[in-house]
């Protein structure tokens, strides 16, 4: 089998995050055109959930867990990320990319916060025959707090923690991590302390950009590198380029 890639599309870039909600069904369609024109390159597709599942989930206090006052917003959230999903699975299809959602809460279970398991065989299996899996961002159910939220960047330290993922990369509305204007190129555990990393703006109850940067250096204090770069980008990323964007490495 070819080298397992894990390919994150942040939610901000294929939903409008920050303002009136909403699907970028043109972005989509682009960055499922990008997949499709490689033809041996099937990766494993992780979205977020942008403004289809921030908002619903915030609402609701899912964040915080599960009570007698909030057990409908298991539902509601979980349908807003299952439009996005099938939205990007319908254009990968429509590209000519074999292609079928994966959702969390029927897959995973998680302890204060943390996923524990999830079905990985089915994934690689569906990797190996060509067909590409789209994951994202979703409610799971939790064995302390009843339910939480699960991030689509704690589902790829996950996944490439247990598939041996040789490639990652996070494609944003930014072109990596920015610092004084500029592109921090690399980031280690030992780096990571000189610099100032801010939450997401708009409503995001996983934490943003310093919740992914934890999440990546879970990844680096193991030994695999992943990468953060502009969603023009991805292109690059899938042939190996350089993508101008920050690797998150241990050294």
């Amino acid at each position: 089998m070819a080298d397992l890639i894990i390919l994150k599309l942040g939610g901000s870039v294929i939903t409008d995050k920050a303002g009136g909600g909403g699907v970028d069904y043109a972005r989509i369609n682009e960055l499922a055109q990008e997949i499709a024109e490689r033809k041996n390159i099937f990766p494993i597709l992780v979205h977020g959930a942008g403004s289809c599942g921030h908002p619903e989930a915030k609402e609701h206090h899912l964040h915080m867990g599960l009570d007698a006052n909030n057990k409908a917003g298991i539902f509601i959230t979980h349908r807003a990320v299952c439009g996005l999903n099938d939205a990007v699975v319908n254009a990968l299809r429509a590209s000519g990319v074999e292609s079928v959602g994966i959702h969390p809460l029927d897959a995973c279970t998680a302890k204060n916060g943390r996923l524990i398991s999830f079905q990985c065989g089915q994934i690689e299996l569906l990797v190996k025959n060509g067909i590409v899996p789209v994951l994202h961002g979703d409610v799971v159910m939790d064995e302390d707090k009843g339910v939480c939220i699960v991030s689509g960047d704690q589902l790829i330290s996950y996944l490439a923690s247990h598939i041996r993922a040789k490639r990652i990369g996070l494609a944003t509305d930014v072109a990596g991590l920015l610092q004084n204007g500029g592109v921090v190129r690399r980031i280690t555990p030992d780096s990571v302390k000189d610099l100032e990393i801010s939450r997401s703006g708009s409503v995001d109850v996983t934490g943003g950009m310093k919740g992914k940067i934890d999440e990546l250096l879970l990844l680096a204090e193991k030994g695999i590198e992943s990468n953060i770069f502009h969603v023009s980008r991805v292109g690059d990323f899938l042939d190996g380029r350089d993508h101008g964007g920050t690797v998150v490495a241990k050294k």
